[in-house]
């Protein structure tokens, strides 16, 4: 399991790096969403260790609903706090289509997957499709921001997949 655990995590600073892995020792790596993506996946892995608790009782369905609820509430008082409301008139068609993917997919149906794995395999073994964010996020944008694939984040996926392959073939 290391050993794909360690060849996913190369993947993904090739992804997030866009193969140039200097900037990650020069201190000019890409750029804060980069940066927000690569530490993502730290919070992510301790939300699903306190997540595996909640599996033992309750089905993926209701861990999903009250984990959304919950967020949903902490968001809300942020956004009536700072009266962002006012700016939902602002949202065009693709503005919309972002929020129905977001909400649908990235969140709901992704909770839902996630949960259902994590009540499954073990913690290590779900814990390595985590390294699959970057590369999603790097698809969804190509998709929808127009930003360029080049071929060193294509191996880098490729590598990142190889790695979950290895992790979840040898448990």
């Amino acid at each position: 399991q290391s050993s794909g655990i360690v060849l996913a995590m190369i993947g993904v600073l090739a992804v997030v790096s866009k193969g140039d892995l200097s900037t990650l020792v020069g201190g000019k790596f890409g750029t804060t969403g980069d940066f927000l993506i690569l530490i993502s996946s730290v919070n992510w892995a301790v939300f699903s260790i306190l997540s595996r608790r909640g599996l033992k009782n309750h089905p993926s369905t209701r861990m999903t609903f009250w984990v959304m609820t919950i967020g949903w509430l902490i968001t809300a008082v942020a956004f009536f706090a700072n009266k962002s409301y006012t700016e939902i008139v602002l949202l065009d068609a693709r503005g919309w289509m972002a929020m129905i993917f977001l909400g649908i997919f990235t969140t709901g149906l992704a909770y839902i997957a996630w949960f259902d794995a994590l009540a499954q395999l073990p913690a290590a073994q779900t814990g390595a499709f985590l390294f699959v964010e970057p590369l999603t996020s790097m698809i969804v944008a190509a998709i929808i921001l127009n930003e360029q694939i080049t071929l060193v984040s294509i191996l880098g996926g490729a590598v990142i997949l190889i790695g979950i392959w290895l992790v979840n073939r040898q448990g």
